[in-house]
Parts: C-alpha cells; structure tokens; sequence
C-alpha cells in the first residue's frame, strides 16, 4: 500500500480502515514484536492492546498524539518507540508499563514529562531528544537504573543536581542545547562513561581528569578556549583534542595523544534491552 492512500486511509476513524492499516496483523507475531513505524497512523488500533505478551512495540514516524487506556495491557512491554510524532504531552498510560526498559520519545514537541514517569523503575534507556524541553525534569533523576540519556537538540540551560543520584548513568549526550557553561554537575559523576556537549555555548571547559570512569568526551563546536583535562587513555573530540592536556617532555620530545577515529553517533537503529 503506498504512503499516499496510507494517508486517506489514516484519516478515517473506522476500525476497517485502521485495520487495513495493519496490513492484516491478526495474530500476536512469534517474535512478539510489532512494527508499526511510518503507517500514518492517527491512533492506536485497539487490537494491538489484545497482545498481552508483546515485549517490543515500535509505533515511530507516525501521526500519534495520544494513546488509549487500553495500552496498560501490555504488561510485557520492555520496548516502546514513540519518536518522530505530535505529542505535546506524554501519554500517562505509558507509565503503567513497568516492565518498559528502553523508551523512545524524540522529535515529539515534549515541554515536560509527567511525575508518574518514576514509577517506569526498570527504564535502562531514555531517549527524550529534538523536543521543547528548556530545563531536564527532575523526575528523571528518578530513575534509579537508568544508564543511557539521549537529551539533545532541546533547550536545556542547565542540568538539575539531583542527576548525581544516577549513580547506574553512563552515557550522557546532550548535544545541540544551550548550555553556557559545562554542567557542574556532571563532575560529581565518577561512573560516568561517555559525556557529549557538542553544539553548545562553553567557553570554558574544567578538568575531567578525576573521573576514572571517563571513556570519551565530545565538547566540539563549542567557543571554549581550552580543552578540558582528562586522564590517560580518554578519547576526546573537539578543539585541540589530539594535543595532551599537559604535555610531558621525554627525550626532548613532546609526547602526544593521537587520536584517529571518531565515535559514532548515538545509534540510528534502535537497540535490544540487556
């Protein structure tokens, strides 16, 4: 079916017509996962609730802004994928699937996030990017197992100090915001492994070097005048990054960190729960 009549169909409320948007999906498929990305879908088709042993429901780059109470059926559900949607506000049926481990909800027009979002315990991975947030929801520090955090391209000024109680965080990326200053916060986070504060306003970066856990570190396009301190063996990417922070004489020489790759990017393809 091509994505033109998808579009017509879509915006007929029937329960033939979404139907057919399901593309005859009667059954609960054998690897309980159910893709519905890019359907032109207006709303949830009630059938998919039937599903109660469902783990991985992928519903992005549709037309969704909400989600009917019937979703709390899937109790299984450890995967949910809502980005690349309308919602200006984040479904509270979503917070009674308490199994959910990773959670998609970029490019939505998300301002906020609800409180009920705590009770998601077992959430490992949280994707709030390209959205309309101007500051991080506190309740996020709230999610005691939380290990990765995809914050970019939002409005973010600050980061709130209740984020060190993340002590599960490894991987922090928030790129494209409007931080001014490095997130001081992020220094009283000795686990963390990967920080990106690419695309912001830093000028002025303090040393990492007393984070044993540090790994990598990505502060490029930002207008800093130094780049920030790590310890031995820390990747970095950014303004003189190949250069060592405080470079050691030996023999006469100068002894350089040479870095040759790149890391990537925050992973296009969506990645299973551990």
């Amino acid at each position: 079916m091509g994505n033109s009549l998808k579009a017509i169909v879509a915006f007929v409320p029937s329960d033939k017509c979404q139907k057919y948007l399901l593309e005859d999906l009667e059954e609960m498929p054998v690897d309980k996962m159910v893709d519905l990305s890019g359907r032109q879908l207006r709303r949830l088709p009630l059938h998919i609730c039937s599903f109660r042993e469902l783990v991985k429901l992928y519903l992005s780059d549709n037309n969704l802004n909400h989600l009917p109470p019937e979703l709390e059926q899937l109790q299984n559900l450890q995967i949910l994928a809502l980005d690349f949607n309308n919602f200006k506000a984040l479904p509270l049926v979503v917070c009674t699937l308490k199994q959910l481990c990773i959670l998609y909800l970029g490019n939505n027009k998300l301002c906020s996030l609800p409180l009920e979002l705590r009770l998601l315990q077992n959430l490992k991975t949280l994707w709030i990017e390209s959205n309309c947030l101007q500051c991080l929801p506190e309740v996020v520090c709230e999610l005691s197992l939380l290990k990765t955090l995809h914050a970019g391209s939002n409005a973010l000024r600050t980061l709130p100090a209740q984020l060190r109680c993340l002590q599960e965080l490894r991987t922090i990326w928030l790129s494209g915001n409007l931080l001014s200053e490095f997130p001081s916060v992020l220094l009283d986070m000795p686990f963390l492994e990967v920080i990106d504060v690419d695309r912001n306003s830093i000028r002025f970066f303090p040393s990492l070097a007393h984070l044993p856990g540090l790994k990598l570190v990505i502060y490029d396009h930002n207008p800093c005048r130094n780049a920030p301190k790590v310890a031995k063996g820390v990747r970095r990417v950014g303004r003189w990054s190949e250069e060592t922070p405080e470079p050691r004489k030996r023999s006469r020489a100068v002894i350089a960190i040479t870095l040759n790759e790149k890391p990537s990017p925050p992973p296009a393809t969506k990645p299973e729960p551990e």
